[in-house]
């Protein structure tokens, strides 16, 4: 039996909980689906008593989330890379900042690349308006998924569940030796435009109030770049922004699960993950003098600034741009062929009809051009600046 514990509401399961997990996935009605997509060619029942076999998380994911990932890589990736790795110590837990364009495979397949290659998978935020339906949460729980609220109710209710996070990632990394996965914001970067919220630094440092450098220090924070060729769900994420000029977004029934499988079958050319360089206690003991405002900020400045660094551009970003911005200035970074290929997929929007053709193909144009303003603004933003007369250059 799990012990009871202050995070019962928000933590991942423990082995003492996989048998009966696993029992539920491989009953589930929507199991035959899975496994055809995971385990092509082989019977169901085969697969079913395979899953209904592992007592451990460590199974469950070696195995079968391995599987997925291979397939995901195999069917829809032409080329998956990473690097950084050697940045890191396998023996060491960290805080892996991520920026976030797709709801599931920028944790996911950071992972799959993690224990390939002799590192422990991370524990993973996953939020509440994903975690629904017993399916779900009896996979995403075994994934070593915990549970992240989203904005909202009181502003007292949302100060209590940032304590509790924060407590819970601290927790994570300093009691139970697990490393965990964070995206920079609260949900996707839609327009191309990687940004830190403060505010998740702020939650950060919620657990260690009395010290706003050992609060990021201790938690080894390193930020991860990831970038798609094809961005996951760009023609879903054009709609969206599309719609919300008009009128606040309120997302529709399974609209997310939508994007988990769009994301999951779509292709997506070149895939590449950049583990950059951890935030340093040097460098964040130079941020001392600031007030907590201005370092949550400048934490999140600095997070950025690696991110958007090592963010790898493609083909599509420049031909994005050229196209945005009427210039030929990047035409030597692509080929016809890779100019027709991109103009085929933006002149699928002319299929919705009932829109401002011009406004959705600006959107989309700008979802691929905006990585390439984004390291303009970087550079323009890279000279030193003063608070209270003293000179910071984060």
């Amino acid at each position: 039996m799990t012990d009871k514990t202050e995070f019962d509401d928000i933590r991942p399961y423990t082995d003492d909980e996989i048998p009966a997990a696993m029992q539920r996935i491989a009953a589930s009605s929507s199991f035959p689906l899975l496994a055809t997509y995971v385990y092509p060619g082989e019977e169901i029942d085969d697969v079913r008593e395979r899953i209904r076999g592992y007592r451990t998380i460590r199974e469950f994911q070696s195995e079968t989330m391995r599987r997925v990932n291979e397939r995901i890589v195999q069917c829809t990736i032409d080329a998956f890379t990473c690097s950084g790795l050697d940045r890191l110590s396998p023996d060491r837990q960290y805080l892996y900042v991520s920026n976030h364009r797709d709801i599931m495979l920028d944790a996911s397949l950071l992972e799959y690349y993690l224990v390939t290659h002799g590192f422990d998978t991370t524990e993973i935020t996953f939020g509440a308006n994903l975690m629904q339906g017993q399916l779900v949460i009896d996979i995403g729980k075994s994934n070593k998924m915990f549970r992240v609220e989203r904005p909202g109710g009181s502003i007292r209710e949302f100060y209590h569940r940032s304590v509790h996070l924060s407590n819970y990632i601290r927790h994570a990394i300093r009691d139970k030796h697990q490393s965990v996965w964070i995206a920079q914001r609260n949900g996707r970067t839609k327009d191309g435009m990687d940004r830190t919220d403060q505010g998740i630094i702020k939650m950060f440092c919620m657990s260690e109030a009395e010290d706003k450098i050992r609060a990021i220090s201790d938690l080894h924070v390193v930020p991860v770049a990831v970038s798609y060729e094809w961005e996951s769900c760009d023609i879903l994420k054009t709609l969206e922004l599309y719609a919300s000029q008009y009128a606040p977004y309120t997302k529709k029934p399974g609209e997310d699960l939508n994007s988990i499988l769009t994301g999951i079958v779509q292709p997506k050319g070149r895939v590449h993950f950049e583990i950059c360089e951890p935030l340093s206690e040097v460098e964040l003991r130079t941020l001392e003098p600031l007030t907590s405002n201005e370092y949550h900020k400048a934490v999140a400045r600095l997070i950025d600034r690696r991110v958007v660094a090592a963010y790898r551009l493609y083909p599509n970003n420049y031909i994005a741009y050229d196209l945005r911005y009427g210039t030929q200035k990047y035409e030597d970074q692509y080929t016809d062929a890779q100019r027709q290929a991109f103009l085929g997929r933006l002149n699928m929007l002319n299929r919705y009809d009932t829109c401002d053709i011009d406004q959705l193909k600006d959107i989309f144009l700008g979802i691929y051009a905006n990585p390439i303003v984004n390291k303009g603004l970087l550079n323009d933003a890279a000279e030193p600046y003063t608070i209270n007369h003293q000179v910071f250059n984060p």
